[in-house]
């Protein structure tokens, strides 16, 4: 058998049997334990399309590509120091040069792809080429070092690299073989180190898959977590778009609505005046035509900029409802009174939000008999109980029965207003007998 580069006539059946001792130093299995949990993940993520942020682990590939490069440019390098013959020398460049070929137009877009043949035909030209290089140059193994790696960044699943790895040791196995010269004490020596190397290779292999598997399935939850959220936000966000608008109505149907009711009839009362001559009494029907429209107007820009009343701007709660009583007097006839169960100071000191709320009830109330009572007397009382601060609003009309009746848009935006203030409503009616309707507001909400 041809005697290996560096040795002597002196000894060369021990060269041909047995391993040096830095060979029989250099392990078949450099340490996969980081280097596979790396590249492995690092394969995982290029296969999740857009799944980790992208550029981190661009940069991460660039790291591994510089790392192979180097070992690759490293071997090379040292082969020339190695006492390696002309002969040799130019196939272990050659190998080398197939070896960078195949990783720069193979590997690489693999890589990327995930693609399975590409992958296959990579990963045999690695294992060809490193028996070569470790027959020519034992040394060489320490390329083990990516090889390994590689290895499993490309597998689909355990059992391909499981089989590939078999491969890869068994072929570097035979290649250090080959370069001691085919020897039983050669092949007793080199076993060890390739058993070792495929259990710690299929130890690590399977670990990791486990490990990107459960990473894969966090990521999925993740995910569903995220889009979840994202659904919550949305229905939130719709939750208060609704109820914007709601309450948007409330104030419409409270102020400008109620206005605009006020304006027709007394347009039409001043009209019927006109027809018989009484322009005295024409004359103050368009004023408090006047009157009503400036309020109306001055409640819309109250609405654009906020939803205090502009009533309640200047004056207190109860100067507020005698001027409603006076004006509604005026406009329909009916005698309207309002009475106090507690002093006005005390109504003075209420929350805004809760005269906000006492104060649209009054309209609301007030605006129903306008349509619907016919009544000729309403008592507006405010007062406070131990239950909190309540209003009524009591009128000798036609009344109703109220379970017979399901409530127009005015009651059912009262009673929502006054819920949402954690209070309550509760009507009392029946046909011939008037109505009486009284809002509660528990004593320290602040809606």
């Amino acid at each position: 058998m041809e005697e290996l580069p560096g040795t002597t006539s002196a000894a060369p059946a021990r060269r041909r049997t047995v391993l040096s001792e830095a060979d029989r130093r250099t392990p078949v299995w450099t340490g996969p334990r980081v280097w596979i949990l790396v590249w492995r993940k690092i394969g995982a993520v290029e296969n999740s399309a857009g799944a980790i942020d992208q550029p981190v682990w661009t940069r991460a590939l660039i790291g591994w590509h510089i790392v192979f490069w180097v070992l690759l440019g490293t071997t090379l390098v040292l082969s020339f120091t190695g006492g390696l013959s002309q002969t040799r020398q130019i196939v272990f460049v050659g190998a080398v040069v197939v070896l960078g070929t195949a990783y720069q137009l193979i590997a690489r877009p693999a890589i990327q792809s995930r693609r399975r043949v590409p992958s296959y035909a990579y990963r045999l030209v690695l294992i060809a080429c490193l028996m070569v290089l470790i027959g020519l140059y034992p040394q060489s193994v320490f390329l083990m070092f990516i090889a390994s790696a590689q290895i499993w960044l490309l597998c689909q699943d355990v059992r391909e690299g499981a089989v590939l790895s078999l491969v890869l040791v068994t072929g570097v196995g035979t290649a250090q073989l080959w370069s001691a010269g085919w020897g039983w004490d050669a092949f007793w020596e080199i076993l060890p180190w390739m058993l070792v190397s495929l259990v710690v290779s299929l130890l690590f292999g399977i670990w990791i898959e486990k490990v990107i598997t459960q990473s894969q399935q966090r990521a999925e939850l993740i995910e569903q977590l995220e889009s979840a959220r994202d659904e919550l936000n949305e229905v939130h966000h719709s939750a208060g778009v609704m109820a914007e608008r709601e309450r948007m109505a409330r104030e419409i149907h409270d102020t400008l609505a109620q206005g605009m009711t006020s304006i027709v009839m007394l347009s039409q009362a001043a009209s019927v005046e006109l027809d018989r001559g009484a322009t005295a009494d024409a004359s103050a029907r368009l004023k408090a035509i006047e009157d009503t429209a400036r309020e109306n107007l001055a409640e819309a820009r109250a609405l654009v900029a906020a939803f205090t009343p502009v009533a309640l701007s200047g004056a207190t709660l109860t100067e507020v409802l005698r001027r409603q009583a006076e004006r509604f007097a005026a406009e329909t006839g009916v005698d309207v009174q309002v009475s106090l169960d507690l002093p006005d100071e005390e109504v003075a000191a209420l929350p805004q939000a809760q005269q906000v709320v006492l104060l649209r009830s009054a309209q609301e109330a007030l605006a129903n008999v306008r349509k619907h009572a016919g009544a000729t007397q309403v008592r507006i009382t405010l007062g406070l109980s131990d239950g909190g601060v309540w209003i009524e609003i009591r009128d000798d009309g036609s009344g109703f029965t109220p379970a017979a009746v399901s409530g127009g848009f005015g009651l059912n935006a009262m009673r929502g207003r006054v819920e949402e203030s954690g209070g309550s409503v509760q009507v009392e009616s029946s046909p011939g007998n008037g109505t009486r309707v009284q809002v509660l507001i528990p004593a320290g909400e602040d809606a």
